[in-house]
C-alpha cells in the first residue's frame, strides 16, 4: 500500500511541474463553460425551469462539466497505449505490483492535481461571474465526493480498457478516440441528459458513462434524493467493479498475445 501512495504522490507531483499547460487548460475550459453557460441561458429564454433544472443550475452544470474535464480526464488519455507501442509495457509488468494497480495509482495522483488545479478554480471562477447553486449542508458535499471519486474510478477503468486495444492493433489512437465520443456523448457532458428524449436517456443508463458526469451534477443539484441517491451511488460502484474485472481480464489476454508475440 506503501508504493501505492508514493506512485500517487509522484505523479501528483509531476502534473505540478506543468505551470504552462495547467494555465492554458484552466483558462481554456473557463472560456468554454461560459460559452457553454450563456448558450443555455439563451436557450431557456423567459423560462425559468426546465425539467426540474432552473437556469441557476443549468449554469452551475456547465461549471462542473467544466471542472471535471480534467480530474475524468475526458477529452484523451493515450499514456498506457504508448508504453506498449514503446517497449516500456515490459518493465512495467515487471514492478512488484498489478498493473492496473501501477496505472491507478499514477492516474489519483494525476486527477487530484487537476481537481486542485483546474476543477476548484473553475468552480470559483464560476461562483465570481454567476450566482450558482451551491450544496446546503456537508452531507450532501460528502455524497458529492464520494460519487466524484467513484466517476474518477469509472473513467480510469474505461480509458484503462480502450487503451488496451493497443495490444491487439498497430494504432489504437483511432479506437480509443472513438470510445470518447461515446463517453461525451453518453454521459451528459454536452447536455444534461434530462433534456433528452426518455428512450435515449434510458438508453445512456445502460452505459457506464452516465456515472461520469450526469449523476455527478445531480447530486450536486440535489436533483436525487432517498432510494435514488443510493440507487446512482450503488450504480456507480457495481460499474467501477465491473470495468475493474473486465479490465483485469482484457490485460492477462493482451500479456499472452504480448509474449506470443515475442513483444
Amino acid at each position: 500500500m506503501r508504493l501505492f501512495w508514493e506512485l500517487t504522490l509522484r505523479s501528483f507531483q509531476r502534473q505540478l511541474t506543468y505551470r504552462a499547460a495547467v494555465l492554458a487548460g484552466l483558462a481554456t475550459n473557463f472560456f468554454f463553460g461560459i460559452l457553454r453557460a450563456s448558450v443555455l441561458v439563451a436557450l431557456y429564454g423567459a423560462r425559468q425551469e426546465v425539467v426540474g433544472i432552473t437556469v441557476l443550475g443549468a449554469v452551475t452544470y456547465t461549471g462542473i462539466s467544466q471542472a471535471t474535464i480534467g480530474v475524468l480526464s475526458l477529452f484523451g488519455w493515450y499514456e498506457l497505449m504508448n508504453t506498449v507501442y514503446t517497449g516500456a509495457v515490459a518493465s512495467d509488468l515487471l514492478k512488484p505490483m498489478g498493473y492496473y494497480r501501477f496505472w491507478l495509482a499514477q492516474d489519483m495522483g494525476r486527477a487530484g492535481a487537476q481537481f486542485l488545479l483546474r476543477g476548484l478554480p473553475i468552480l470559483l471562477g464560476y461562483a465570481l461571474l454567476y450566482q450558482i447553486v451551491v450544496p446546503a449542508d456537508w452531507i450532501q458535499w460528502f455524497i458529492l465526493a464520494l460519487s466524484l471519486f467513484l466517476a474518477w474510478w469509472i473513467s480510469f477503468s474505461w480509458r484503462f480498457l480502450a487503451n488496451l486495444v493497443a495490444f491487439w492493433t498497430p494504432d489504437a489512437r483511432g479506437f480509443i478516440r472513438f470510445a470518447f465520443i461515446f463517453t461525451w456523448l453518453f454521459s451528459g457532458f454536452l447536455m444534461p441528459l434530462r433534456f433528452f428524449p426518455d428512450w435515449f436517456t434510458h438508453l445512456c443508463y445502460l452505459t457506464p458513462f452516465p456515472y461520469l458526469v450526469n449523476v455527478v451534477v445531480d447530486i450536486y443539484l440535489g436533483l436525487l434524493e432517498g432510494p435514488a441517491l443510493l440507487q446512482a451511488l450503488l450504480a456507480q460502484l457495481g460499474w467501477a467493479v465491473a470495468l475493474t474485472l473486465l479490465g483485469q481480464g482484457l490485460l492477462r489476454a493482451g500479456v499472452r498475445r504480448l509474449v506470443i508475440l515475442g513483444g
